[in-house]
């Protein structure tokens, strides 16, 4: 396995991408798949993951509310013979795992069944684990085999994977928020860890940081991997602690064993904060891309949307 690129701050590389660079994530070119719980600002429906297989779109999301009413209340999987329309198949809820908020999960095929990753806020703490749940099909997933994966301690609150599995290689990219400076808790940064179960991982470092007085100044969070060579990846990110779940779309090349922004391609949304986030890339054997991504709509909550890449 070769080794995973660092991040530079070198900014735009139009010469690098892939040759098969997928469109951005348009709001005026998607359709909504899963609407807020409710209207207006902390309503959110998004947060997704999505994979293609067995002639299914399958994808697990995060329901919202607001603060007061609950923050992350549940995951849910659902499946799509057209991506667009879909069916709930397994619900896990945030009592379920003793968390305060549930946020993004990954979804992983196996063999014999399928993993599903859950983001877990402690309760009365700016910690996050992240936890699995093993299964022998989607339906089976809310009672799987659980197993804490990724604990984070007392000085790192970890959450939001992103987790590629290719036979006995496993890799992620994991959200990290340094819980050491109390009050700027928000800042994020992404950490590359490998595999040869995903339950066991080892980490291999720091490859996405913030980049001071750009538009990803407070933080990165890898979302997506887009292509192999050269390595691309989406990732969120904002200029400051008030843009905190307001962040929007950006991508990061491969060059020089580096993983650099690309300056050209960004993607937010047109309507109130400007939401446009986790965006996540799943591919049909056939070849047809779909993102489903979580965005802003004009009363503020957030929609999960889809829409061809």
């Amino acid at each position: 396995m070769r080794d995973q690129p660092r991040m530079t701050s070198t900014p735009d590389l139009p010469n690098h991408r892939p040759d098969d660079l997928p469109r951005r994530p348009d709001v005026a070119r998607a359709e909504v798949v899963v609407p807020a719980p409710g209207a207006g600002p902390g309503n959110w429906s998004g947060a997704p993951c999505a994979v293609h297989a067995d002639g299914w779109w399958v994808i697990a999301y995060r329901v919202r509310r607001p603060v007061l009413d609950g923050r992350g209340v549940g995951v849910v999987v659902a499946r799509s013979r057209d991506g667009v329309t879909f069916e709930t198949v397994a619900t896990a809820a945030r009592d379920e795992f003793g968390a305060e908020s549930l946020e993004r999960p990954a979804l992983v095929r196996l063999e014999d069944g399928w993993r599903l990753y859950v983001s877990c806020a402690t309760p009365n703490s700016k910690h996050w684990w992240v936890e699995s749940l093993t299964a022998p099909t989607l339906a089976d997933l809310a009672d799987g085999q659980r197993q804490i994966v990724f604990p984070g301690d007392d000085t790192v609150g970890v959450k939001d994977p992103v987790i590629v599995r290719d036979g006995d290689r496993w890799r992620a990219w994991l959200c990290c928020h340094p819980l050491t400076d109390a009050g700027h808790e928000d800042r994020m940064t992404t950490r590359y860890l490998t595999s040869d179960d995903g339950l066991a991982w080892t980490d291999q470092g720091e490859v996405l940081a913030g980049r001071p007085g750009r538009w990803d100044a407070r933080g990165a969070r890898v979302t997506a991997l887009v292509a192999e060579e050269p390595l691309t990846l989406t990732y969120d990110g904002r200029p400051d602690a008030q843009s905190n779940w307001y962040e929007t779309t950006g991508l990061a090349v491969e060059h020089d064993g580096a993983l650099q922004p690309d300056e050209g391609w960004r993607a937010h949304s047109p309507h109130s904060d400007g939401a446009l986030r986790y965006a996540a890339l799943a591919t049909a054997p056939n070849g047809t891309r779909r993102w489903y991504f979580e965005a802003a709509r004009p009363d503020g909550a957030h929609d999960l949307f889809t829409a061809p890449a």
